[in-house]
């Protein structure tokens, strides 16, 4: 049994598709971001950087108990231990992995930064929402390209798809519009449509 620490993120729905994906049973916890729980002490013993997700899978390596925090290790870590949605050929391993470190480096931080300027911060500093908001663009057109060769950003549908999807599939609430990133929008009703990430998206409602 896996224990998942998560809320209702982009971020933690990563590992709410992994899981409904390999069909893995987990135990939730949730850790109510808004209300601060992150910072409970007893949290910060599972992950010391006060974030959401993180695991401890009770039967790891060797039978052994494993703690791991940081999504894309814990998308890295399921996918190795199902065998799902991460190659082992060395050349389509590392296509996948370099489009994930492309969520994990860009899209995660870009995105969130250009939320938090346009969307939630007290002040509105335009210099920061144009910033941010350009970034957010720039990588949504190194996407567009991608799928414009690919149905999926490593060919086959991977865990670099499922770290990028609940991002990028609100584009739109960045002031983009999907009918210029015809490619993406086709990637995102396809990777949406799918039983697994339709149940994932109503993880928490179901606890």
């Amino acid at each position: 049994m896996i224990d998942l620490y998560t809320w209702g993120t982009p971020n933690g729905h990563k590992i709410h598709i992994m899981v409904e994906e390999t069909g893995l049973p987990v135990r939730l916890h949730k850790v109510d971001i808004s209300a601060g729980q992150q910072f409970d002490p007893a949290y910060l013993r599972i992950n010391p950087n006060s974030k959401i997700p993180a695991i401890i899978d009770n039967d790891g390596p060797g039978g052994q108990p494993i703690t791991i925090f940081e999504s894309g290790a814990i998308l890295i870590y399921l996918a190795e231990k199902t065998g799902q949605f991460l190659s082992t050929d060395p050349h389509a391993r590392y296509h996948t992995l370099q489009w994930l470190m492309f969520q994990m480096g860009g899209i995660g931080p870009m995105f969130g930064q250009c939320y938090h300027f346009r969307s939630a911060a007290p002040e509105r500093i335009p210099y920061a929402i144009d910033r941010y908001t350009n970034e957010v663009g720039r990588l949504a057109r190194v996407m567009e390209k991608r799928l414009n060769e690919a149905a999926y950003l490593a060919d086959d549908y991977s865990i670099a798809d499922i770290a990028c999807w609940p991002w990028v599939k609100g584009l739109g609430n960045f002031g983009f519009d999907f009918a210029d990133f015809p490619n993406i929008l086709r990637w995102k009703k396809a990777i949406g449509t799918r039983p697994a990430v339709q149940r994932a998206m109503k993880l928490l409602d179901s606890d």
